[in-house]
Formats: C-alpha cells, structure tokens, sequence
C-alpha cells in the first residue's frame, strides 16, 4: 500500500483518495499488517470513507491478521454506522476470526454481543438471517 494512500485514509480525505484512485492507487492494496484501506477505514469509523470505498468496489470480505475483517473491525471499535453500511453492501456476517484469544471462531455477531452492543448485534442478526433466507 502506498503511504500516501494509507495516510488519506486514516485522515479521512475522500479527496486525496479519489486523486489517488484516478492515478492508479489499488483499493485493495494492504498495509505492513495486511490490512485493506476498507478496513483501515473501518477501524477508524470513517463512515463516509467506507461508503466510498465501497461505492468502488473494494473487496468487503478481505480479511488480515486474526482472520478479521473490515465488518469485524468496526464491531471490535464500535462503530454502528460503519457496521450498517457494510452489512448493508453486503459483508460476509459469517467470517470467523483466527488465532487470537478473543477472536478466534468469532463472527462480527459474536463480537457484538461480547461488547453488549444490542443495536450492532440486531444489524448483524438481520444479515445472518437474511444470508440464510
């Protein structure tokens, strides 16, 4: 990932991203950690980043260290509205975290119901239950 385009995203510069873009940036070039700009964004509760992001396409079920995804991250950082957004694009509520105590088989719904967060663990049973529709 280039600095340049990691440093757009965590400042949160649309911006920046879509000159980046325009100039051959990949939107799913991953950091040092292996992680995607979506799921910086999403870490970070940049919603309106995610929804750009998304809005071009960048992979939504990627996943980096711990297996965790951009979905998982934004439950993990309580962030709703990014949580919304990316269950509404569609996110894979099924990926299970790996490796770390904490995350391991853990979906985005079970973190969200380790947090207590009724509202996040709702969005995210709708989505399961949706999935399997």
């Amino acid at each position: 990932m280039r600095r340049e385009w990691e440093q757009a995203v965590l400042r949160g510069s649309i911006d920046e991203l879509q000159n980046l873009l325009a100039d051959g940036a990949d939107i799913d070039a991953r950091d040092g950690h292996g992680q995607t700009a979506l799921m910086l964004a999403a870490a970070a509760g940049h919603a309106q980043v995610v929804e750009w992001l998304v809005g071009h396409a960048a992979e939504l079920n990627q996943t980096a260290k711990y297996g965790l995804s951009a979905l998982m991250l934004a439950v993990i950082r309580g962030h709703v509205e990014v949580v919304r957004t990316l269950v509404a694009a569609g996110a894979d509520p099924g990926l299970c975290g790996s490796g770390a105590p904490g995350f391991a088989g853990k979906t985005a719904l079970d973190l969200a119901v380790a947090r207590g967060d009724g509202e996040m663990g709702e969005l995210l049973r709708s989505a399961v239950e949706h999935r399997h529709a």
